[in-house]
């Protein structure tokens, strides 16, 4: 099995567009047995076969992720006003998938469901009352099935993330810590962010990314350890706040995503500092 140091690695499911060839392949080459999985191809027609196929690949599930048709992450400013449970044209529907996944989530055993809730600004009053009890809501149905609810990092400053958080005391949600999400979105320093969201962090993905020059538009994925996130300073700072979970590769751009997933698999496993 694929470790860095005492973490267990994985791989999120849909870098590699939830192809279960190219999983089965990381599997056998890189003896890579945890997998962070999307639970949409799970809640489609065909998804009982899809459950198992991948249970007869003997993977452990580390965490599900759900995500929702109508963001559009063209740019920025699209996914701030397309992204998560805020926009309200899609909240009934969006509500009823996270309910859907999060029972899926439960009859698997899985831990912990993650996603992306949007853009939280607790400055607009009634916009923070409105994602607050949505997020209570969504949190109560979790804590009923002994699930954890994660929050991904990325589209608010950790500082803002921890006040939410701190606002809610829930029991049932937490953080699934992507450290360039930080630095794609322009929000902050992932390594300053892990102490301050060290009570919440419940899962991690391994990606890496450039901080854009240009105000309002996106930064760039790299593979991990070329880009701005510090590899090894990253590790060092989970180690210190105590993380023993699953470290999830995840790769959402470049023309050769299984070499990149396997190059973040060889940099992780030589990690000893």
């Amino acid at each position: 099995m694929i470790k860095s140091d005492q973490w267990p690695v994985g791989v999120c499911s849909w870098s590699i567009k939830d192809d279960l060839g190219t999983l089965h392949r990381l599997s056998q080459e890189l003896k890579m047995e945890y997998v962070h999985l999307n639970s949409g191809p799970a809640m489609t027609e065909g998804g009982g076969k899809f459950l198992d196929a991948v249970a007869s690949q003997g993977w452990t599930i580390s965490c599900m992720m759900v995500d929702f048709a109508q963001e559009d992450y063209s740019t920025p400013a699209t996914i701030k006003v397309t992204g998560g449970i805020v926009p309200d044209d899609y909240w009934d529907i969006n509500r009823q998938r996270v309910l859907d996944a999060i029972d899926l989530t439960a009859k698997l055993k899985v831990k912990c469901l993650s996603t992306h809730f949007g853009f939280i600004e607790l400055d607009d009053t009634d916009g923070a009352k409105k994602i607050l009890d949505r997020t209570k809501l969504l949190a109560d149905k979790a804590a009923e099935n002994n699930i954890q609810l994660l929050m991904e990092t990325g589209q608010e400053t950790a500082d803002e993330l921890r006040q939410f958080l701190e606002e809610l005391n829930h029991p049932a949600l937490g953080v699934n810590f992507d450290p360039a999400n930080m630095i794609l979105y322009d929000k902050g320093n992932p390594l300053e962010a892990i102490q301050t969201l060290a009570p919440w962090i419940k899962h991690v993905h391994i990606k890496d990314g450039i901080r854009t020059e240009v105000p309002g538009t996106w930064g760039q994925e790299v593979p991990w350890g070329d880009g701005q996130v510090g590899g090894d300073d990253f590790l060092k700072a989970l180690r210190q706040i105590g993380y023993s979970g699953v470290l999830a590769i995840e790769r959402e751009a470049g023309e050769n995503r299984f070499e990149d997933i396997k190059l973040a698999a060889e940099r992780l496993s030589k990690f000893s500092g």
